[in-house]
């Protein structure tokens, strides 16, 4: 399935407007090609967490511990040259009125951050891709917010694009949780003005774009 591109997206960050809201809000995604290299070392951590009596289902960079947090990110840190890391990046302040929901921002910044991805790995020799998100991060019935989605990636991607989008819990795939450690440590960066962790995944990361600082 060397043709085949996966790409994992999580999101950090919240659709606060308010000066109590995040200031920024990112979209990260994480490209993996079969044989997923990275899932045998972080199911085998995962079971050495059981063992050691940790009740861990699934890895969750905001509520592991930084001792397991920590060893995630030695597992990522050996694997950096089988995924790929792009990353958008929204400066809350700076949307427009019309973006100020997450029904809108969310599938405008999905949309944009995989026609990107998705231009760079057709390059590389992608000819199908498979997008999977976590749970959709904002509010509405399930069907209509998916066809949100599905409207937006309509209108953004190319027509001859065979991508398939799947909404799974994180805990379902290592691909999912390996995105959100990504996205965690992106978020820390931008938010916090902390890069060590995002430091540790800097030979992967492809693309990191404020898209309001560069465009108008």
């Amino acid at each position: 399935m060397t043709d085949c591109a996966y790409i994992f997206l999580d999101e950090s960050g919240n659709f606060d407007f308010s000066a109590s809201g995040t200031r920024y809000f990112l979209l990260t995604s994480v490209s993996l090609y079969r044989p997923f290299s990275m899932t045998d070392a972080l199911d085998t951590y995962r079971h050495d967490c059981l063992e050691f009596g940790l009740d861990m289902e699934s890895f969750h960079c905001a509520n592991d511990n930084r001792y397991v947090r920590g060893r995630v990110f030695d597992l990522i840190a050996h694997h950096l040259d089988d995924i790929r890391v792009d990353c958008l990046i929204v400066e809350k302040r700076k949307a427009s009125l019309p973006l100020r929901k997450g029904s809108t921002l969310y599938p405008w910044m999905l949309g944009r951050l995989l026609r990107f991805v998705v231009h760079k790995e057709t390059e590389r020799g992608a000819q199908k891709f498979i997008a999977i998100t976590d749970r959709l991060p904002f509010t509405g019935k399930r069907n209509t917010a998916q066809g949100v989605v599905r409207r937006t990636l309509t209108r953004t991607l190319p027509g001859d694009t065979t991508l398939q989008t799947f909404h799974h819990a994180s805990c379902s795939h290592y691909g999912l949780q390996l995105a959100d450690y990504c996205c965690w440590a992106m978020f820390r960066k931008w938010e916090r003005g902390g890069p060590t962790y995002r430091d540790r995944i800097d030979a992967a990361v492809r693309s990191e774009l404020d898209i309001f600082r560069t465009e108008t």
